[in-house]
C-alpha cells in the first residue's frame, strides 16, 4: 500500500503495544495485516528508544511483505530514524509545523482531535496548506488506552462529517475531499455500526484486535462490519 492509498483506500487502522506480556509481536502483527489491516502504529510508552527502533524494524519488514502501512506516535526522531511513512502526534506533541519541518514533504502525518475546534483545525491544515494528512475524532467511547481522557461521544463524529463536508473546505463538498479521518476509541464489532451511522468511514481500534484469540478473524470481522454498516 503506497502512502497515497491511505487517502482512497485505507479504512482499519491499528494501534497495538509492544505485547511484551505475549512475546508475539512479529507474529501478530503478521496477522493484523493477513486480516486486512491497513495501518499499524506501534504505541508503547514504556519502549525506550533502542527497544522502539528494533520493534519498528520488525514492523517495517512485516508490513513491506503485506504492502501495508506502518506508524510512529508521538517522537518525529523515532519516525525519522526508522524512516516510518507514517507518523502520529496528538494535541501536546510537537507541533505539526515542526513535525513537517522536521520530516519532510514525504512523511504522512495524522493529529489527534478531542473537539470540534480541534477538528475545524486539523480541516484547515489540510495537504496543500500546512500540510496535515489525516486526522482522528475521539475518543468516542471512554478506553483504558487513554487513561484520563473524557470520551467525546457520537457527536463529534457526527460534527466532523459534517464539518468535511461543508463546501468551503475545499471547493466542492466532497467527503474526504479534504482530509481522511478516522474515528477511534472503545470501537469494537457491538458497536462499529453506531460509528458508520454516525459519519464515519475509517476507525482506528486496539483491543478490538489486540486482545482477540485470532487477529486476522477479528481484522476481517471488522472490516465485515464496516462493510455491512455502510451497505
Amino acid at each position: 500500500m503506497s502512502q497515497d492509498a491511505l487517502h482512497t483506500t485505507a479504512r482499519l487502522y491499528l494501534c497495538t503495544d509492544a505485547r511484551k506480556d505475549r512475546g508475539d509481536f512479529e507474529d501478530f502483527v503478521d496477522a493484523a495485516f493477513a486480516g486486512g489491516v491497513d495501518i499499524i502504529q506501534l504505541r508503547d510508552k514504556s519502549l525506550e528508544a533502542a527497544e522502539e527502533l528494533e520493534l519498528l524494524e520488525v514492523l517495517h519488514k512485516v508490513a513491506q511483505r503485506h504492502g501495508r502501512l506502518w506508524a510512529v506516535n508521538d517522537r518525529a526522531d523515532i519516525a525519522s530514524l526508522s524512516g516510518a511513512p507514517v507518523f502520529h502526534i496528538g494535541q501536546k506533541d510537537i507541533p505539526l509545523d515542526a513535525a513537517r519541518n522536521f520530516l519532510g514533504k514525504g512523511a504522512v502525518i495524522g493529529l489527534s482531535t478531542h473537539s470540534p475546534e480541534q477538528v475545524d483545525a486539523a480541516i484547515a491544515a489540510s495537504p496543500g496548506r500546512r500540510g496535515l494528512d489525516y486526522f482522528c475524532v475521539g475518543p468516542v467511547w471512554a478506553t483504558p488506552t487513554k487513561p484520563g481522557r473524557s470520551a467525546v461521544g457520537l457527536d463529534l463524529v457526527r460534527y466532523a462529517d459534517q464539518a468535511i463536508r461543508r463546501p468551503e473546505a475545499d471547493g466542492t463538498g466532497k467527503v474526504d475531499g479534504v482530509v481522511p479521518w478516522f474515528a477511534i476509541g472503545g470501537i469494537d464489532l457491538g458497536n462499529v455500526e453506531q460509528v458508520v451511522e454516525a459519519g464515519a468511514r475509517r476507525i482506528v481500534v486496539v483491543r478490538a484486535i489486540t486482545d482477540a484469540d485470532d487477529p486476522a478473524d477479528a481484522a476481517r470481522a471488522l472490516l465485515a462490519a464496516l462493510d455491512a454498516a455502510e451497505s
